[in-house]
């Protein structure tokens, strides 16, 4: 998805086919655990489940777009060549107040031991 794209439920056309939407959607949610880097974006397009519109559709095809781009990519783990000491570094953000519908916050973290990611979570 575009940096600062902010999907809405306002509008007033329903998305043509509810039963495809939700096939995809739920089908992206599989692809999430090899590929944890789409995790923010599908749950952003599996909260409008109940009443997609287009442009909830348009960002499900740009994340589609990115997986087809990025086929050969994944996670991978490495060996730690620094035997004298082992180090945990954790990363975390949060996006304060910016779902249009609700005003509510996501936030998620992640959590390196070494070289490999060995946590993450997003929760709203």
């Amino acid at each position: 998805m575009v940096g600062g794209c902010k999907l809405s439920k306002a509008s007033f056309e329903d998305f043509f086919n509810l039963a495809f939407y939700r096939s995809v959607v739920g089908a992206l949610q599989y692809a999430v655990i090899s590929r944890p880097e789409i995790s923010f974006f599908v749950n952003k397009v599996y909260q409008f489940m109940s009443a997609p519109i287009d442009q909830h559709w348009q960002a499900t095809k740009r994340i589609l777009r990115y997986l087809k781009g990025t086929i050969n990519f994944g996670l991978f783990l490495q060996p730690n060549f620094s035997k004298s000491h082992y180090y945990v570094n954790a990363y975390c953000d949060v996006d304060w107040a910016s779902d249009l519908n609700d005003r509510r916050s996501t936030s998620g973290a992640i959590v390196f031991f070494g070289p490999n990611l060995v946590s993450r979570w997003s929760k709203k």
